[in-house]
């Protein structure tokens, strides 16, 4: 199975039938590429005092998360196994509770690439700025910015591609 697409749904319902009952309060949010399979699912958030600062709703709510990582472990762990097997790519989870979103055990996937001097200068005044450790931090800084900043216009570019795979999927065969 080659198409993301497709592959996105097989691997949602396969999910939907392994994750325990009570474990999320609506489905989770599933993403796959060709790498990675991501599963974030959103955890009740606690009853704190009103009145009580943002940040002790946000410490409380990271600790929900916390809690629900340590409390879940193995039995995630075992899940991804079969996933891993079942459909070739690393499984990674996350928990959102209330306005927190944490994500655990996300792979950093290597991935290269060919810059002429301009590109590699911008990289380097990262560097040298202390922004960036190193090139690859420096990059993996621009594609945070480039996506923060431009995440409408990479929406709308997603929603054309679907658009044309669908056409594409329509269109005769031969």
């Amino acid at each position: 199975m080659t198409d993301i697409r497709e592959m996105q749904e097989e691997v949602r319902a396969w999910f939907a039938g392994r994750i325990p009952d009570g474990w999320f309060a609506d489905d989770p949010e599933v993403t796959v590429d060709r790498d990675e399979i991501l599963v974030v699912g959103g955890i009740e958030p606690p009853e704190i005092e009103k009145g009580a600062s943002e940040e002790a709703r946000r410490e409380a709510e990271v600790g929900r998360i916390a809690r629900f990582r340590e409390e879940t472990r193995d039995k995630r762990i075992g899940i991804a196994l079969g996933a891993e097997r079942r459909f070739r790519a690393k499984v990674s989870w996350g928990a959102t509770c209330g306005e927190s979103r944490r994500l655990f055990t996300t792979l950093s996937v290597p991935v290269m690439t060919r810059l002429r001097m301009p590109e590699r200068a911008v990289l380097d005044t990262l560097v040298d700025a202390g922004v960036a450790r190193s090139r690859s931090h420096a990059l993996a800084w621009c594609v945070r910015l480039v996506a923060r900043h431009q995440g409408e216009w990479l929406d709308d570019l997603r929603s054309a591609f679907s658009e044309v795979e669908r056409v594409r999927a329509e269109g005769p065969t031969l």
